[in-house]
This record gives C-alpha cells, structure tokens and sequence, in this order.
C-alpha cells in the first residue's frame, strides 16, 4: 500500500531527531507511557471539506482553543495497538485493520466522522518509515501505538462538532510482565458500574477509562490488580475489567466461556482468542456469565482457568478474586496450561514466528 492517498500529504522532519545512542539507551529499558518517538502524525477533518492537511511532523504540544469540544464535552476516541520487530529485522502489526474498523465504530457512537481504513493504516506507514528504529528487538518489547481522534472545534454548546483532529503518537514499551506473566488478584466492584445498555462500553472512548478510575483505585487499595465490572442492570453478570476482557475454562468440557458484547468493548485480542480456542478444539460459547457461578465453579474446581486479555498485556492469568463477600481463587492462584499455551500462540503470531494462516498481519516495508 502506498500513501499517496492521504490528504495535502506533507512532511516534516524531525530538525534535532534523538541521537542513535540515546535512542538505544533509551530501548534498553523503555518505559511505557513516558517516552514518545521523534514524530508524530495529524490529519483534520472540517464539515463541508472533509479530511485535509495530513501532516507527519516532529513530535511536541499541540495547540487547541480553551474553548476546544472536547475538553468539555469529551468526544475523543483512541485505539492501542503495536508495532512488533520480527526475527528477521522486519516490522509487523497485528490485525491492524480490525483497530481501523473498530476507530470508525466508536466513531459512530460518539458522533464523529469516520477515517477512511486506509489512510489509518497509512499514518501508522508514515510514522514507521521515519521511525521504524524505535521498534525495540527485546523479547515481548515493542513499539505501542496510539491513534486518537478529538473534537477540536472552539464552541461552547452540545452538539457534534464541526472540526476534528485525528493524531498518532507511539512509545516503546518492555514486555508487560518482566520474567513471565504472574496471576492478577481482582476486585469486584459492587458500587460502580463502567457502562449500562445503550451507553458508551462499546466505544472505546476516553470517558469510559476516566469512569473507571475511581474502581480502580479501590481495587488497588484492597491490594488487588485490577476492578471487575459487573452489569449495570443486576450487578450480577461479569462485564470486563477496567482495561481487559475476561474468559473463563472448563478444561474437562472443553468450553471456554466470555461475556457477551453490548456494554463491553470489542477487544481485538478477543475476537483473536476466540478463532484460536476454537481451532484448538475448544467450544467458545459468548453469553453472560455470574459471578456467582464464577465463585461457585472455581471453589468446586470445575471452572479451571481464567484469564484477561488485552493488547498491552496480551493474556494474563487471573488467580485470586476479591470483593465485599470474602474472596475465592481459581486453579489455587496459579497460570493455567490452556491459558499460557494460548498466550504462545498470540506472541509467535505477533512475533513473525508462526505462519500467519489468518492474514493477520500487516508487513511494513
């Protein structure tokens, strides 16, 4: 693909790129989050004239009006994903397509214009070829991604805006869990919910993390990794975690269970587990599934593994349980088999070791 398709395609050079040794340095032992690439990628979006002035420049500050939509009615929507370096030297991504859909679906909800699939997939194209060394070589290290999408309009007024800005930043991360992954301990929280029916879960919008912030700090208070969300509706069925999707396993039946979509958001990562279980000969079965069966299967050990997933931390083992009513833990706190095998497979996938039988991957030159 080429990005000779992106708007008033413009380019800008980094005038003081960061030095080759303190690059390296830097990739040694990333930080996530905290440490950004030398550029970064813009494109705005008018009513009446569309998408204009793609822009790749060096990374810094923005400038919006104090008056900007989104600091006040909060349309922004992002997406996460990450750029891997195989053993080869060559760079992938991992289903980026399904990040570029998933943008234009919460665009939808938020009311906001939708980015042609192909142009996002161009960004992350432009960003790479000047930036491609930031991809770390490290084991499960990798350059993370982060397109987002705001209202930029200066109005004072609830309505959709008329301006909007689409941006991607990137920073190296290390692997999520350094000497393997460790079983998370949860939090159920019983007093706030992140999404209800006809709402915003689905979305992957900056307000739903902001609503979760305040569960989550009360799961870490309770010494806990991580909040469990239940529904809105009889804050009896599981929904997901503050920043993960959630499945459970039943080896001796082979069925892996996961809540259904609606109020939770559509990881991708997800939708990835369930093609793998199923060619491993598992049953997927997407339905509520109650906390209440969550604590009575894992203490009678029919329920044998359970496990989050997400793009950050790919699939992590959940040991241990917490909440108001006592606390339970599920193949006694330790990683289950299925769970770490699968956790293999995705990392060879997204890694350039297996063959990519499902054209998951997206070659970048």
């Amino acid at each position: 693909m080429t990005t000779d398709g992106l708007p008033d395609l413009r380019r800008e050079p980094h005038p003081n790129p960061t030095p080759d040794a303190e690059r390296e340095a830097i990739l040694a032992d990333p930080v996530f989050g905290t440490v950004f690439t030398d550029h970064m990628f813009s494109l705005t979006w008018t009513e009446g004239r569309g998408w204009h002035s793609a822009t790749l420049k060096p990374y810094g500050p923005i400038t919006i009006s104090p008056a900007a939509a989104v600091l006040h009615y909060a349309q922004e929507i992002f997406e996460g994903l990450k750029a891997y370096r195989h053993e080869d030297g060559s760079l992938g991504l991992f289903r980026a397509e399904a990040n570029a859909r998933r943008l234009n679906i919460s665009a939808t909800r938020m009311a906001m214009p939708h980015l042609p699939e192909e142009w996002f997939l161009a960004s992350i194209r432009e960003l790479l070829a000047v930036d491609g060394a930031w991809v770390p070589s490290q084991d499960e290290a990798t350059l993370y991604l982060r397109p987002y999408m705001i209202a930029s309009e200066a109005f004072l007024g609830v309505r959709p805006a008329k301006e909007y800005t689409y941006l991607l930043i990137a920073s190296p991360a290390a692997a999520y869990f350094k000497g393997g992954p460790k079983p998370l301990t949860l939090w159920v929280s019983e007093e706030y919910n992140r999404a209800g029916p006809g709402g915003t879960g689905a979305a992957k919008a900056g307000g739903n993390y902001a609503a979760s912030l305040l569960p989550q700090s009360e799961a870490i208070d309770h010494g806990c990794d991580q909040v469990i969300f239940l529904d809105a509706v009889e804050f009896k069925y599981v929904d997901e975690l503050g920043g993960m999707n959630l499945f459970f396993a039943y080896e001796n039946e082979r069925v892996l269970y996961t809540p259904e979509l609606g109020t939770i958001l559509p990881g991708i990562t997800r939708d990835a587990i369930l093609t793998l279980a199923t060619e491993a000969g598992w049953e997927v079965r997407e339905t509520k599934y109650s906390i209440d069966r969550w604590r009575e299967d894992a203490e009678s050990g029919v329920l044998t593994e359970a496990f989050a997933c997400g793009t950050a931390a790919v699939i992590t083992p959940v040991g241990t349980v917490k909440g108001r009513k006592g606390s339970f833990t599920i193949n006694g706190g330790e990683a289950g088999k299925f769970t770490m095998q699968l956790r293999q497979t995705l990392l060879d996938l997204q890694y350039g070791r297996a063959e990519d039988t499902h054209d998951w991957i997206t070659k970048i030159d």
